[in-house]
């Protein structure tokens, strides 16, 4: 059984491989690599990982994954799906406040929280399975508080 996570990572890759035009022509290079998904799946992996469909020199649009974008916002209804599905644990201590999340998540929760410009948090720092926000000020217990919520947890 394929993780989403390691899901997610196979399409990454493919999309930097191939010229990915579809979600069904997705859908059959991961099978490629043995893994089944449905077009909702892959389209909701597809929305996770901020793919773009972009024109290429040869006139087709295919998928692309684009580099860091800090300009490029993260809907709200995308980053409590992000947070909900993937922070387990929420402390803080002064202006910091780390977030736990399954191995190899925290990389995406920084992103879509970094995207997301939540107020009266500066940023984030990204390990395996943990990532350290900044708050702007010394309320990290607010920003814990507000950080909880999102993701769902009392």
């Amino acid at each position: 059984m394929t993780t989403k996570v390691q899901r997610q990572s196979v399409i990454v890759r493919l999309v930097g491989e191939h010229e990915v035009t579809s979600q069904p022509e997705l859908i059959e290079l991961l099978a490629t690599k043995g893994i089944d998904a449905t077009q909702a799946t892959v389209s909701r992996d597809l929305d996770d990982i901020g793919a773009v469909k972009v024109r290429v020199a040869s006139g087709n649009t295919v998928y692309a994954i684009p580099e860091f974008e800090p300009d490029r916002l993260a809907p709200l209804d995308q980053l409590r799906r992000v947070m909900g599905e993937w922070v387990a644990e929420v402390a803080h201590s002064g202006n910091l406040v780390v977030l736990r999340t399954p191995p190899g998540c925290a990389h995406v929760v920084a992103s879509a929280l970094d995207r997301s410009r939540v107020e009266g948090m500066i940023g984030t720092v990204a390990g395996d399975d943990t990532l350290m926000c900044v708050a702007a000020d010394d309320n990290g217990a607010g920003l814990a508080d507000q950080l909880r919520q999102l993701a769902g947890i009392d």
